[in-house]
């Protein structure tokens, strides 16, 4: 399945393009032995914002309807300076304009406030501000185009444990057809604040077929099987421990056999098992 990538339409060949990563830096050192931990982080796609490697921002709720965006410049390595900031403050009651005062921070700068302004909506959308209250609209630095009868899944980074980790509203889109530019849409309470730098990711995207799927119960012979299946990778996975040098035990039996399914699937050596069951049975692999 290939999905087609095109770039943020502000700052095209800006940003870190989208990667795979199933490593989380906060997680505990343990959690690397843990396969459908990995494989849940590692669904999908990472997306960063359009940030060359000196540059940062970030992104404050100051309630009230007001929020506050400074864009932040490396004058050495280590050292962020403030180019500017823009304070957006939404209408009173929804009904009005929105407001937009720009301030530059540095003594003659390379741009002026409408051009303050200008970056500020490369990476954030000010119409979908406070919508719910405290939202902010990131965009990325990356686009996708599906192929016909997929969707895309814009979801915060998962498995990021930081705290206090702003929550995010997950959005489905059916970018076979319509052009979406990727928008993460967080939202923070008063004082929160949102960072973005250039090798920090500010969600993840996967793709799913938009058919649904058809739910049935299982018969008792297809119960019984499942039975009898998890009871032998249970024994299996009970015989196959292995030590950290921290003493810690784990099992690598659930890895080891997804990487031979995989395998035998590659291989054509996996078939269906009646019609449209999604079971399946493993030929003579050897």
């Amino acid at each position: 399945m290939e999905v087609v990538t095109w770039p943020n339409s502000s700052r095209p060949g800006v940003g870190i393009q989208p990667r795979r990563e199933s490593s989380r830096p906060l997680l505990p050192q343990h959690a690397r032995h843990c396969p459908v931990l990995e494989a849940g982080s590692g669904l999908g796609y990472l997306v960063y914002p359009p940030l060359e490697p000196s540059e940062s921002f970030m992104v404050e709720y100051q309630g009230e309807g007001r929020f506050k965006f400074m864009f932040f410049i490396a004058e050495q390595p280590g050292k962020w300076a403030p180019l500017f900031q823009v304070i957006v403050s939404m209408p009173v009651g929804a009904i009005g304009f929105i407001k937009e005062e720009a301030t530059l921070l540095v003594p003659n700068p390379p741009i002026d406030e409408e051009g303050a302004k200008r970056i500020m909506r490369t990476f954030i959308v000010p119409e979908d501000l406070h919508t719910p209250s405290g939202a902010v609209t990131l965009r990325g630095s990356t686009n996708f185009r599906t192929p016909f009868g997929w969707d895309s899944v814009y979801v915060p980074v998962l498995n990021q444990i930081d705290r206090p980790q702003a929550p995010m509203l997950v959005i489905r889109v059916e970018t076979d057809w319509y052009p979406h530019e990727s928008e993460f849409r967080y939202v923070l309470q008063p004082g929160q604040v949102f960072p973005g730098g250039h090798n920090m990711p500010i969600g993840q995207v996967f793709f799913i077929p938009r058919d649904d799927a058809q739910l049935r119960e299982a018969t008792e012979d297809e119960i019984e099987t499942m039975k009898r299946e998890r009871a032998e990778f249970g024994k299996r996975k009970s015989e196959t421990k292995l030590t950290t040098r921290y003493g810690m035990q784990y099992s690598p039996q659930y890895l080891r056999q997804s990487r031979a399914f995989k395998t035998a699937a590659a291989k054509g050596q996996v078939e269906d098992r009646g019609e449209g069951d999604g079971e399946v049975e493993e030929k003579d692999a050897d």
